[in-house]
């Protein structure tokens, strides 16, 4: 049996990194987009992103896990909240991460999430059953001709 913590897509090492590396970007276009979020260098937005990528991937099953009741009652709403504590978490532990309030790291999260969603979109696109990779060979029976027993 596998168990899986957060999203199946990105399994692995590699997986990892490529996730860390899209929410990396997706922390420095909505820094650049929310004047009172403020990231020091590139370097700050990396360690921001891994830390935030930590984060969803240990803390968040268990936050949600521990909150499933408010969860239910609001009918998932309550999940933004969620977002924005693990956006203030990474604000204190990453110097140089810094976001004024609840209000502001609610709608940082909010605008994390669909850049983090609008640059994942080509990867998700490509993994679509409607469109195959085109190195796999098919099972349609137009490559090779079916067996025929000679007697």
């Amino acid at each position: 049996m596998k168990i899986v913590i957060g999203n199946s897509n990105h399994q692995g090492f590699w997986g990892f990194v490529a996730q860390t590396i899209v929410l990396t970007l997706a922390v420095i276009i909505a820094a650049k987009l929310m004047p009172s979020v403020d990231i020091g260098n590139v370097w700050t937005a990396l360690l921001t992103g891994l830390v935030i990528a930590l984060l969803n991937r240990f803390l968040r099953p268990i936050l949600i896990f521990l909150t499933l009741p408010f969860t239910a009652i609001t009918l998932g709403l309550f999940l933004f909240v969620i977002n924005a504590v693990i956006i203030l978490l990474a604000s204190a532990i990453v110097p140089g991460f810094k976001v004024e309030g609840f209000g502001t790291a609610l709608l940082f999260s909010l605008l994390l999430t669909l850049l983090n969603f609008i640059l994942e979109l080509p990867n998700r696109l490509k993994k679509h059953p409607d469109n195959p990779d085109p190195n796999t060979p098919t099972d349609d029976n137009d490559q090779f001709t079916p067996y025929e027993e000679v007697e």
